[in-house]
């Protein structure tokens, strides 16, 4: 691809600075320039993109990423998908994210074993389009918890959404199992969920010795572990034993705070907030009403993960976008309806809010020296947005105010050439 210099953008970099006119050269996959003035950078024959005072900001990352939920309602609805369709299903979901403007996803679990490494892998070798992806195995859980979908008179486990093990033997298997197909991280289910009642999200389910088995098999092959923590018990669980990418905590106690914060540097929360205030005031068309969904515990967990939530963001503790879209109520490609919820009611301002999209990102990626900001020497992965996120972060759900997308130098969206905004090539 041609080099590409943004002129006449307003930068919103990533971290905490305030936006600032300027332009930005592109070469290769790398920003090689950012001008901090209205005068622009030498063109040197790039392709030269006027902003018209749109804003430029880094590509976006969901840390929670599901592409093989399939906008179903139900677990059993998303297992039951043929394999074949739904391949098919999480490539078209892949491209969705992308030309939403999440450039980098972290898969939290696939609905099947080997859903987000062939996905991943065929975004790497160009085969279809797609965020820089993190690929998850299916969800380890235990007999009656969470992911448990099979029936006494089905005992199959190919009918489970997730994969069932019993003690740290059973533990091993499972995990080397994944680990052999090349994932990258290993997705524990510690504790339940409101969604299952039999195990609600207040419970613990996971031995230590299973959970200790568990991290010494990702440990030995240089991976990492995310996990299922709704529960104050579940979280302490996985810090005990050096889960770097903890799922939910909606609940805590100081205890819980405490340990996090001790931890901070190491470990990423992704709280997926938008699927409690769904099933409590969106999913009626789905059978679950406001009545039904306090009833299964979900009022009790809102007021309990605002509070958490709350006092971990005063902390300094990492939180970050995305969680659990890709179900009927939280459809895909909503997700940085997220950013709009933490300025909402978590009490961050919208800077803090696209940082844990953008700079944060970059860090639960793996790659905090070239990934979530605009900064020369980084990654050329670039938002050009018609409007000020800072002033309105709905807009980062509109696509048509999503001007172009670019991942790795490359135009995922491209800019549309409008006389108006005064975009050709240079001369």
């Amino acid at each position: 691809m041609a080099d590409v210099l943004f002129t006449n953008v307003r930068i919103l970099d990533g971290t905490l600075a305030h936006p600032y006119a300027g332009s930005v050269l592109v070469q290769g996959n790398r920003i090689r320039a950012v001008g901090r003035s209205t005068a622009p950078i030498s063109s040197a024959g790039a392709t030269v993109i006027d902003g018209a005072g749109a804003t430029l900001m880094p590509g976006m990352c969901e840390a929670h990423t599901h592409f093989s939920w399939n906008d179903a309602a139900t677990l059993a609805q998303i297992q039951t998908m043929p394999l074949e369709e739904h391949v098919l299903w999480c490539a078209k979901v892949a491209r969705r994210y992308l030309e939403a403007g999440f450039t980098s996803c972290v898969g939290a679990a696939c609905a099947k074993p080997r859903l987000d490494v062939v996905i991943r892998n065929a975004i790497n070798a160009g085969q279809i389009p797609g965020p820089r992806y993190l690929a998850a195995s299916q969800e380890i859980t235990v007999f009656g918890a969470l992911g448990d979908e099979t029936l006494p008179h089905l005992p199959f486990p190919e009918f489970s959404f997730g994969v069932n093990v019993t003690g740290a033997q059973e533990m091993r298997k499972a995990v080397r199992m994944f680990l052999k197909y090349g994932v990258d991280s290993i997705k524990l289910n510690l504790s339940g969920d409101n969604f299952t009642p039999q195990s609600p999200a207040d419970t613990s389910w996971m031995t230590d010795e299973e959970v200790a088995a568990a991290m010494q098999e990702v440990r030995m092959r240089g991976k990492r572990a995310a996990a299922h923590a709704r529960s104050a018990e579940s979280v302490k669980q996985a810090l005990r034993h050096g889960i770097e990418i903890i799922y939910h905590a909606s609940f805590t106690d100081e205890e819980t705070l405490d340990l996090l914060e001790e931890q901070k540097e190491r470990i990423f929360v992704a709280p997926g907030i938008a699927i409690l205030y769904a099933m409590l005031n969106e999913a009626e068309p789905w059978g679950i009403t406001r009545a039904m969904a306090t009833d299964m515990g979900y009022q009790v967990e809102w007021d309990a993960a605002l509070e958490s939530l709350r006092a971990m963001h005063r902390r300094g503790i990492r939180i970050l976008p995305g969680g659990d879209y890709g179900f009927a109520f939280t459809p895909h490609c909503q997700n940085a309806r997220d950013l709009e919820f933490f300025v909402k009611y978590l009490g961050f301002t919208p800077a803090e809010a696209i940082r844990c999209a953008t700079q944060y990102g970059g860090q639960i990626m793996m790659r905090p020296h070239e990934l979530g900001q605009v900064k020369e020497g980084y990654l050329a992965d670039l938002l050009l947005v018609d409007g000020d996120p800072l002033a309105n972060l709905s807009i980062l759900r509109d696509p048509k105010r999503l001007l172009a997308v670019m991942k790795d130098g490359q135009w995922a969206k491209a800019p549309e050439i409008a006389a108006e905004r005064f975009w050709g090539r240079a001369a």
